[in-house]
This record gives structure tokens, sequence and C-alpha cells, in this order.
């Protein structure tokens, strides 16, 4: 749980994973532009969200397309909406 939270701390991850949800599903191609980063760091962004497990993406052709992987975001959902565990 712990690699999630790390990977939305950062930023421009967390305003990746906010477009992906947006868009529903979109080409890592056409995230260059918007955060006007190069696309080798967009790549990288993108792959430290896959790897914690908050996108799936699928290759069509050369391309890489991304969505929000629901599982990945509804772990991160519980985890804050538990109870605090009280000490004893």
């Amino acid at each position: 749980m712990a690699i999630r939270f790390k990977a939305l701390a950062d930023p421009t991850r967390l305003r990746l994973i906010s477009m992906i949800a947006a868009a529903g599903d979109v080409c890592g191609c056409e995230l260059v532009e918007p955060l006007g980063l190069s696309q080798p760091t967009v790549s990288h962004h993108l792959k430290v969200l896959y790897e914690a497990g908050l996108l799936a993406k699928e290759r069509r052709g050369r391309w890489i397309h991304y969505q929000v992987d629901d599982a990945g975001v509804e772990d991160l959902s519980e985890a804050l909406a538990a109870p605090a565990p009280t000490s004893g």
C-alpha cells in the first residue's frame, strides 16, 4: 500500500492519474504536451504508476494506452476509510 501512496505523492503523477481518470483511456503520447514534459519523463511517471498498480495499460500498435486500474484505486480508498488501529 505504501508503494501506491508514494507513487501518488509526486504532483506530476497525481496530475497524470487525474487526467487519465477524466479521459477514461488515453495514449501516453497524448500526455506529453499538456504536462509540458519530455516524453521520457512522462513515460517514467506512467511506469511508476503502472508498477504501483494504479494504471492498466494496453499496447495498440506502437502506442500504449492507459486506464486507471480500478482495483488499485479501490484499495487506496478502502485504506483511507479504514478506522485507525488503536494501541492497547
